[in-house]
């Protein structure tokens, strides 16, 4: 059973383009909020993070713009995107990919990786080396869709000024240690829920807004 609360802020909704373009910090946390383990593991290959259950199946019919292009390949996703359409990476999660032998794993969007050591990338991928939030503002003025930082958490840290929404997929596990959601120095903000989804699998969805 799939349980929906909405919040008193929640918005209305995403209209094409003509909709306000918003930043989204769409992650996978664990109960104590660890989006990855310590030096970068997948939590995905260690239990942390479900893959099986209802809300996989939520996540593909909903946030399907989200999913690296392997997974909208394998399960048929196809058309046009309707939340977003560029996404943001900070140099670790992109290499993680890299690794892999995947140097782009979200062809079907604009993709940004932002890195001041990373002298190449893949032909579809854009890397920043200069101001991180200068860039997204930049960005954010353009036409089009949502934009969602996929990762990690250092970057995270460095856009919170910029981020407009934070997506929470927190999973019902506790990870203990590992690389938190905001991974560095910043100061404090505030948001408020707007969206809850609960899940029979224990994962919850979360959307918050900024405050204001």
């Amino acid at each position: 059973m799939v349980a929906v609360v909405r919040g008193a802020g929640c918005s209305r909704g995403y209209s094409g383009r003509r909709y306000m373009r918003k930043l989204t910090y769409f992650v996978a946390t664990t109960l104590d909020g660890f989006i990855a383990e310590s030096g970068g593991a997948d939590p995905t290959q260690s239990g942390h993070f479900l893959m099986e259950g209802d809300h996989m199946g939520h996540l593909f019919q909903h946030y399907g713009d989200t999913l690296p292009f392997m997974a909208r390949e394998a399960l048929g996703i196809a058309g046009e995107l309707t939340r977003f359409d560029t996404v943001l990476e900070g140099r670790k999660s992109y290499e993680s990919g890299v690794v892999q032998g995947i140097p782009d794993a979200y062809t079907h969007l604009k993709h940004y990786v932002f890195s001041s050591t990373l002298t190449e990338a893949a032909p579809t991928v854009e890397l920043v080396a200069g101001d991180a939030l200068a860039k997204v503002k930049e960005i954010k003025q353009q036409e089009g869709l949502g934009i969602f930082l996929v990762g990690g958490g250092g970057l995270a840290a460095t856009l919170l000024p910029e981020i407009d929404e934070i997506f929470v997929k927190q999973h019902p596990t506790v990870m203990g240690q590992g690389i938190p959601m905001f991974n560095g120095g910043f100061s404090p903000d505030r948001f408020e829920l707007a969206d809850l989804t609960r899940f029979d699998s224990g994962v919850l969805f979360l959307k918050y807004q900024r405050r204001g």
